[in-house]
């Protein structure tokens, strides 16, 4: 059994170890697949370039599969035990990636192409659809004890997941302004359902995989949710005033979209000099240049869209933090937790 590091394990090395655990089963479920999706799924895990070349050591920082683990270890389960659940919100995590980057139309991912800008947007369907399906069976093929509420836990991601989604495409077709238009709390409860809802069943199902009573599974599953709602929150300021090495997308993607972002949501509410002027900006018959884009960015600012969106994020990792001190839990696990928090939240802008 692998051992929990020790208190002043840092970060990366919690991640190396959780990544470490987790690879080859998450190796093998891939290998599983159908070869071709199981090509465009190595190349969207960063494990292989667009013509099957490996490419060592680029395999991104594993996050999800960390919390899975760590909450394992939180409920006082080897970390072993949650390695199941690990691979299977990977999986889910990447299909979820596919799909979104089609639908938003989104040509670039971890600066590179975009699978569906690689292989095509029917190829990249059809490797979500597969990652979606070996998910599910990872999980039901699994000998852990507690495989089949795991499943359970895991199908309700998935409806989550596709409500956020919807909740998402029907706000494009929404007004800026008036009784019609997006509020604040619409896209919390959005963003609860697409973004809370992944990172809540990482930390759900540890627990689950590990025995965990129902009040500690719904503690970490909330404070997973509550961590996805922050991570939302600062991916939305990313969209905005991201640095493109980090985002690996131009800088004011979200605006030239006219995506219906928190802070966008935010800065129009108050009412505002700024807001209004913001409005019409937004409103145009003209898309958004770069000098457009500029200028919108300031007025969000200027109109306090910056500002909630921080508080927003802020708000979500306290109520995270509170529901890990809500039950029993080993503290060196928490701890561990809580040292991953900044690769979610803190990123360059």
């Amino acid at each position: 059994m692998t051992p929990p590091a020790t208190a002043r394990t840092t970060a990366p090395q919690i991640l190396a170890r959780c990544r470490d655990l987790v690879r080859p089963s998450l190796a093998e479920a891939v290998q599983r697949l159908h070869p071709w999706p199981a090509e465009m799924a190595a190349y969207s895990l960063g494990w292989s370039d667009v013509d099957g070349t490996p490419t060592p050591g680029s395999q991104g920082k594993g996050v999800r599969q960390a919390l899975t683990v760590l909450c394992a270890e939180a409920a006082g389960a080897p970390g072993e035990n949650a390695v199941v659940g690990a691979v299977a919100v990977e999986l889910i995590h990447t299909f979820s990636l596919l799909h979104d980057d089609i639908m938003d139309g989104d040509e670039t991912r971890r600066q590179r192409p975009a699978v569906w800008r690689a292989y095509g947007t029917g190829p990249a369907v059809l490797a979500g659809d597969a990652l979606f399906a070996m998910a599910v069976q990872t999980l039901a093929d699994s000998r852990n004890a507690h495989s089949a509420p795991a499943v359970r836990h895991l199908a309700g991601t998935l409806n989550d997941l596709v409500r956020g989604q919807a909740e998402d495409l029907l706000f494009e077709s929404r007004p800026w302004t008036g009784p019609d238009a997006v509020q604040p709390h619409e896209y919390r409860s959005m963003a609860d359902h697409k973004t809370g809802a992944l990172l809540g069943c990482a930390t759900g199902l540890g627990a689950v995989l590990a025995g965990a009573p129902v009040p500690t599974v719904n503690a970490l599953a909330r404070a997973g949710r509550h961590l996805g709602v922050a991570f939302q929150a600062v991916d939305d300021l990313l969209g905005i005033w991201g640095d493109p090495q980090v985002t690996g997308k131009p800088v004011h993607n979200d605006l030239r979209r006219l995506k219906k972002t928190y802070p966008v949501l935010a800065a129009l509410s108050t009412d505002s000099p700024a807001a209004r002027r913001l409005v019409a900006l937004l409103t145009s018959d003209r898309p958004l240049d770069d000098t457009a884009a500029r200028r919108a960015a300031d007025l969000i600012e200027d109109a306090g869209g910056r500002s909630a969106t921080l508080t927003e994020a802020h708000h979500h990792l306290e109520s995270a933090r509170d529901c890990l001190t809500s039950v029993p839990l080993v503290p060196m696990a928490v701890e561990e937790i809580l040292t991953l928090v900044p690769f979610l939240i803190d990123r360059r802008m």
